[in-house]
């Protein structure tokens, strides 16, 4: 069994969850990658507000529950603006606890999508990267919405 922990952005600390665990359950955005196996999520916590406090510590109670991923949530990538310490918490988690990171949760809802495509702030090659696994069909973003 595949254990998951999800850390988001402390900017969103008052969420409930809903679509990151929609997601999980349903198997899609970067959940997908889990399609044909069995997972169980021991973790789910914010950052702990820029920049980001938490990542320094949360990593190791979830290991402590056997994670073997942690998703950086997709608020994460879609708040205005994106997350700036998202390449660095990236790195630091394999770094310090080696625990796989797999950036994103829930597939992109339609109107940050829409936002930031008016914006130009995935254009970059490292920004493509970051919401490839997120980055669904229009039908699947307006069910986020």
């Amino acid at each position: 069994m595949k254990k998951i922990g999800i850390i988001i952005c402390n900017r969103y600390h008052t969420c409930a969850g809903g679509k990151c665990l929609r997601a999980f359950h349903k198997r899609e955005g970067a959940f997908a990658r889990y399609r044909d196996e069995e997972v169980q999520l021991v973790g789910y916590t914010t950052c702990g507000g820029c920049p980001g406090g938490n990542v320094e510590y949360v990593p190791a109670e979830m290991k402590k529950n056997g994670v073997d991923v942690i998703h950086l949530a997709t608020c994460m990538l879609v708040g205005y603006p994106p997350c700036e310490h998202l390449d660095t918490f990236a790195r630091f988690i394999p770094a310090k606890y080696g625990i796989e990171v797999a950036v994103g949760s829930h597939p992109i809802p339609q109107n940050y999508y829409l936002t930031h495509q008016e914006l130009k702030t995935w254009q970059s090659s490292k920004w493509q990267r970051h919401i490839e696994n997120t980055l669904t069909e229009e039908a699947t973003r307006l069910a986020y919405d």
